[in-house]
């Protein structure tokens, strides 16, 4: 998927979760959260919206790992989970931000032709669908998202 399609799909998961799981008591911090965490996981490939930010660090770990690796797994969010506690241990809006927002990440790569190797460093692809990054039918999708973030705020808040 896009990086917009990633932003707009961690604010929604974040949304949800927010509403319909924790009574809309998210904030700033936890929104912005999402979408860092909805973009975290691409830090894996130099062209990203993330890549982008940080070509440095990006090139290194997708020399090692490679695109849809190590950054698309259970174990990089274990780590990461582990890293906020650490460093950010009474800011549960940030942890949980990040996490949902790399939650959408995998479930929405999970959906395109190459899916994602969750169990990395197990080489097994996880693949929900073989929707094409970047093609029609993920430009519908966003635009579900967009309605579906309108609607539950219109209706829930």
């Amino acid at each position: 998927m896009t990086g917009k399609t990633h932003i707009i799909g961690g604010i929604l998961a974040c949304q949800a979760v927010d509403t319909f799981v924790f009574g809309n008591d998210g904030g700033f911090v936890y929104y912005a959260a999402g979408v860092a965490g909805a973009l975290l996981p691409d830090i894996c490939h130099t062209h990203s919206k993330i890549g982008r930010r940080f070509p440095v660090i990006s090139k290194m770990v997708a020399t090692i790992f490679g695109h849809r690796t190590f950054t698309h797994s259970l174990l990089f969010l274990v780590i990461i989970n582990a890293t906020l506690l650490f460093f950010f241990p009474d800011n549960e809006a940030l942890r949980r931000g990040v996490l949902i927002g790399m939650a959408s990440h995998y479930v929405l790569d999970a959906l395109t032709v190459r899916g994602i190797r969750f169990l990395y460093p197990a080489d097994i692809r996880v693949r929900f669908a073989r929707i094409r990054t970047g093609g029609g039918f993920e430009s519908i999708m966003l635009a579900l998202f967009v309605v579906a973030i309108g609607w539950i705020y219109v209706v829930h808040v």
